[in-house]
């Protein structure tokens, strides 16, 4: 079965009606410059209200290795989803001194990208759309053909939706499926959108 990510979470009510709807996983943004971006202190409290059966993802571009180290240590992430230039030194350091699964994003242009990601010491990818200077969350889909056989399970990302995730599942069978911005309504996450997402996930499976 699929699983399922929701990503940038930044309020109660998102904690609540996700803990409703029991996607696999949820993520908080720990990147400045993006505007899902959430406080330690936040993801504390945030993390509090989660189901304990739904992961909490971390996620960063480039950060101190010692902040990603305090909240896992103080378990407010479950996983870690790295964005930036992290190379195999990051990497192996990062898993050296936490036990928490990483998650490696790649920005595709070609397979070659997620050749090379593939190589890295990380437990999972997440591939999503490259758009110069942006380091993830575009809402904009990319061409699903270019993903070639990978050894590491991974997550697909960049512009799904309810309306599109069935064929993405079909084509790519990914081992989850994140998604943000097409669940928000005004910059908000909606309920009701995060539910047609999920359902249509569910379809997907139960068709294949």
């Amino acid at each position: 079965m699929t699983k399922i990510k929701i990503c940038g979470l930044s309020r109660t009510d998102d904690i609540e009606f996700c803990n409703r709807l029991k996607p696999d996983f949820i993520g908080f943004v720990f990147f400045k410059k993006s505007i899902r971006n959430i406080s330690f202190n936040q993801a504390e409290k945030l993390k509090s209200m989660l189901d304990d059966n739904i992961h909490s993802v971390g996620v960063f571009v480039n950060e101190d290795i010692s902040f990603i180290e305090n909240l896992c240590r103080r378990n407010i992430i479950d996983m870690i989803q790295l964005h930036g230039n992290e190379n195999d030194e990051y990497i192996m350091n990062l898993k050296q001194l936490t036990d928490k699964p990483v998650i490696k994003a790649v920005r595709v242009k070609s397979a070659d990208e997620i050749y090379k990601a593939d190589e890295l010491p990380c437990d999972f990818l997440l591939i999503d759309t490259y758009i110069e200077n942006i380091a993830g969350g575009s809402g904009k889909t990319f061409d699903w053909s270019v993903i070639p056989k990978t050894e590491k399970p991974f997550f697909l990302a960049g512009g799904l939706d309810s309306l599109n995730v069935s064929a993405a599942i079909k084509q790519c069978s990914p081992y989850a499926v994140d998604v943000s911005s097409s669940v928000e309504e005004n910059g908000i996450k909606s309920e009701l959108k995060s539910a047609e997402f999920i359902k249509a996930v569910r379809n997907a499976d139960a068709a294949i």
